[in-house]
C-alpha cells in the first residue's frame, strides 16, 4: 500500500501516512501496528502533532457480481477495493424451504411456530439484506481507519416490466434494498448520488475507458467508476494516481443443518455446517507453525482442523493440530493485494 491509515490513542482516524514514516514510528515506539480486515494500520502511542484532516470521499460502484470502493482526497488516492457481491443466499433459502416442507410430511417433533417477522415495519428479504449489508460493512470498516466525510454512490434503478406502470419498480428488491442502504449511509457521512450516465460523462471527461470484462481483477473493470465518483467530490486529479487494488472476498459460512440432504450407506447422515471448528471460529486468521498465515475451515472426527489459503481460498491442509495454531484475529473475509 502506498499509504498507511493512522488512528490516534482514542482510535479516532487521522490522515494516512507514507510507509517509511510508519515504519520509523513503529521502530521508535511512537506507534503500534495492527490489521483491520487485512488492511495494515498504525495506532499512535503519543499525542499527535496535528489532528486536522482533509476532505476524504468514498466512491462506491455497486454491481451484481463485483463492487468497487475508492478512498480519495484532493491530494491522493489512498485505497481501491474490489469486493465480491453476496449472491448465494437465494439458493440457500430455497434449499432450506424445500427441506422444511419435506420434514412436515414426516413423523418428527414440531416446534411451535415463531412470530411472523415479515410484518415488521422495516422488512428486507434475507437475500436483499445480505447483498446490501456487505457494502455497509465495508463502509463502516473504512470509516474506522479513514476520516471520511463524504460518500458518493452510483444510483442504480430497477428495470420495470414492459407494458406495466412505472410504480412497480418501487416494490422490487433492488429499490427496497438501496433505500435501506441509503438511509444507513446517512449515519456515516454526507451521501451523494450519481446516475449511471453521470458516471460515464465523468469517465469521458478524463478520457478513461471501462473494461467489458466485468470479472477481471483490474482497475478498469470497476474501480475506474468508483475513482471518478470520489474525484467528482474532492477533485484534484485528471487521471488516476493509484491503480493498486485490494481484493476483499466475503467468506461463505454454511450454517448448521439438521442433517445432510442425502444419507450415506446404512442411512447415516454426517454432521454439516456450523461456524465453530474445535473451539476456533471459522474464517479466523491464524498462524501455523508450518503453513504460515492461513484461515480456519472445517474439522474432522480425528480432531484435526482444515486450513485454507488467504489469497486464493484453496485448502492447503486437512490435518492441522489445534496446538500448532496461533489465533490472530477473527475474520469473515479473505483478501489479497493486486
Amino acid at each position: 500500500m502506498k499509504f498507511i491509515p493512522v488512528v490516534n490513542k482514542d482510535r479516532k482516524p487521522l490522515m494516512p501516512t507514507i510507509p517509511s514514516r510508519a515504519r520509523r514510528w513503529i521502530k521508535q515506539g511512537k506507534a503500534t501496528p495492527f490489521w483491520k480486515k487485512g488492511i495494515f494500520c498504525i495506532r499512535l502511542n503519543v499525542e499527535s502533532s496535528s489532528e486536522e484532516v482533509q476532505k476524504i470521499a468514498v466512491g462506491i460502484d455497486p454491481g451484481s457480481k463485483r463492487e468497487a470502493f475508492t478512498v480519495k482526497s484532493k491530494s491522493h488516492t489512498y485505497l481501491n477495493i474490489l469486493s465480491d457481491a453476496v449472491f448465494w443466499v437465494v439458493k440457500a433459502l430455497k434449499t432450506k424451504r424445500e427441506m422444511r416442507r419435506t420434514r412436515r410430511n414426516k413423523k418428527t417433533p414440531c416446534r411451535q411456530p415463531r412470530f411472523n417477522n415479515k410484518f415488521r415495519k422495516v422488512f428486507l428479504p434475507p437475500s436483499t439484506k445480505a447483498r446490501w449489508d456487505v457494502k455497509l460493512r465495508i463502509c463502516k470498516i473504512l470509516s474506522k481507519i479513514f476520516p471520511i466525510s463524504d460518500f458518493v454512490v452510483e444510483d442504480i434503478k430497477a428495470r420495470t416490466l414492459k407494458g406495466k406502470r412505472r410504480w412497480n419498480a418501487s416494490f422490487s428488491p433492488l429499490e427496497v434494498g438501496k433505500t435501506w442502504f441509503y438511509n444507513e449511509m446517512k449515519n456515516l457521512g454526507n451521501l451523494s448520488l450519481r446516475k449511471g450516465y453521470d458516471t460515464k460523462k465523468l469517465r469521458d471527461k478524463f478520457g478513461l475507458e471501462k473494461s467489458s470484462n466485468k470479472k477481471a481483477e483490474i482497475f478498469e473493470a470497476h474501480n475506474v467508476d468508483s475513482w471518478v465518483l470520489a474525484n467528482d467530490i474532492v477533485e484534484g486529479h485528471t487521471e488516476p494516481d493509484n491503480k493498486e487494488i485490494f481484493r476483499l472476498i466475503p467468506l461463505r459460512f454454511h450454517r448448521r443443518q439438521l442433517h445432510m440432504l442425502q444419507p450415506e450407506k446404512g442411512g447415516k447422515r454426517k454432521r454439516y455446517g456450523g461456524t465453530i471448528s474445535l473451539g476456533f471460529k471459522r474464517g479466523s486468521i491464524v498462524k501455523h507453525s508450518r503453513y504460515g498465515l492461513t484461515y480456519i475451515g472445517g474439522y474432522s472426527e480425528s480432531k484435526r482442523i482444515t486450513l485454507h489459503s488467504i489469497e486464493i481460498g484453496k485448502r492447503i491442509c486437512r490435518t492441522a493440530k489445534p496446538e500448532d495454531i496461533k489465533i490472530l484475529t477473527n475474520s469473515s473475509w479473505r483478501y489479497k493485494s493486486i
